[in-house]
């Protein structure tokens, strides 16, 4: 079975899902979907047998309301296999007798097939994409603000209430583990229940093991709470920094003053804060502080394709080309200071952008590399250069396949 994400054969849009699918495929005009190289039936097996055997996105249209979608590694051969004149013996799918025309888009690596296969499955079919793409939404640890005693869980969803969303996780088991650790540095509560604080209230084994401040029994003001809570928040939208300063300042000064016994207690702490931080992944971070850039192949010669994320969401992709008497080093500079974040995607689009990101990433797959940064005004540029360096060697390397 060649790779790539097969979608199953579409039938039937309404011109309902026809205006709706317009309306959904707005915003990923960012990604400048170009325009396809078309192959009609009457040329049908004279052109299959000249397109390239190399990563693509295709589309078989049988008539205007018929389509198979699908991605792949070896176009022409992913070709003859779906219209194979004789078929009779086989149970493999085959489009020869229904198929009108194909669409294709040569891509340069599978991390941009994954992205254009993306934007054409909202495009074609908006009803339906996720399930056709097998998109799986990564996990977070959201931090409930708007609930009155604020709490943690962890979630597969962005929700639109006051919430810090932090992640994405490679797994809900990550998210969890980390979730459990990095709760035991502070004594907010674990109970998910909207609480009714009462001196008569049972209470749990967190509050009896003093890791909880037990607002549930009123041990503690609403405001106290709300204390804890922000140094929880701080933790996580400062990746543990705050945290980490403190416990390194008070180490340093109780050994100062020759207390060791505090001092190798406070580097017990430090040890457990570093030990927390390690557990997350390279993207996890607070999702509105998000930014990045993915270095990729390009089709075009002696130049690679720059997808910069911004916020958590997907920015239209810039082809750098490195041909020019201008150091990498300036020509970036120049680039980023040029950046305007397109206006954020909704909510729910928002989630699959950061879904898309966290499957490329996390895959045993993964092409190109990805730099991250806390925001537009401190990229590494020396990181960056080196990234951009080696994903152009590494594509001057690969041989090309036969055309």
């Amino acid at each position: 079975m060649a790779k790539g994400t097969i979608v199953p054969l579409q039938v039937r849009t309404s011109i309902y899902a026809v205006a709706k699918m317009r309306v959904r495929a707005r915003h990923w005009e960012r990604m400048q979907v170009p325009d396809p190289t078309i192959i009609e039936r009457e040329h049908l097996d004279a052109s299959v047998a000249e397109v390239p055997n190399a990563d693509a996105v295709f589309v078989v249209w049988a008539g205007d309301r018929s389509a198979y979608l699908a991605k792949t590694s070896m176009l022409r051969r992913r070709l003859l296999r779906i219209f194979k004149a004789d078929a009779s013996l086989r149970r493999s799918l085959n489009l020869r007798e229904v198929a009108t025309r194909v669409e294709y888009w040569p891509t340069a690596s599978r991390f941009e097939s994954m992205l254009l296969h993306y934007a054409l499955a909202r495009r074609y079919f908006p009803e339906d994409y996720l399930r056709l793409i097998k998109l799986r939404m990564p996990a977070y640890v959201k931090l409930i603000l708007a609930n009155e005693f604020p709490r943690t869980q962890v979630s597969a969803r962005l929700s639109a209430s006051r919430a810090l969303h932090y992640g994405p996780f490679q797994s809900r088991a990550a998210a969890e583990l980390f979730e459990n650790q990095f709760l035991d540095l502070f004594q907010m509560r674990r109970c998910q229940e909207n609480l009714e604080p009462s001196p008569q209230h049972p209470g749990c084994i967190y509050g009896e093991m003093n890791r909880c401040l037990r607002p549930c029994q009123q041990v503690v003001t609403r405001d106290e709470y709300l204390s804890e809570t922000k140094r929880v928040e701080e933790f996580l939208t400062g990746n543990g920094g705050a945290l980490l300063s403190v416990a390194m300042a008070a180490r340093d000064r109780l050994s100062a003053e020759m207390n060791f016994e505090e001092a190798a207690r406070q580097h017990k702490q430090l040890e457990r804060i570093q030990a927390v931080l390690a557990l997350r992944g390279d993207l996890v971070c607070d999702v509105e502080r998000l930014y990045g850039v993915a270095v990729a192949p390009c089709l075009a010669p002696d130049s690679v394709l720059l997808w910069f994320v911004c916020q958590g969401a997907w920015q239209a992709p810039v082809r750098f080309t490195l041909t020019s008497l201008v150091s990498l080093d300036q020509r970036l500079r120049e680039l980023v200071a040029s950046i305007q974040p397109e206006t954020a995607p909704p909510l729910a689009e928002k989630q699959e952008h950061l879904a898309l990101l966290a499957r490329w990433h996390y895959s045993s797959w993964s092409d190109g590399e990805w730099i991250g940064f806390p925001g537009l005004d401190q990229v590494p540029y020396r990181k960056l250069v080196r990234a951009v360096s080696r994903v152009r060697q590494k594509a001057a390397l690969v041989e090309p396949g036969p055309v």
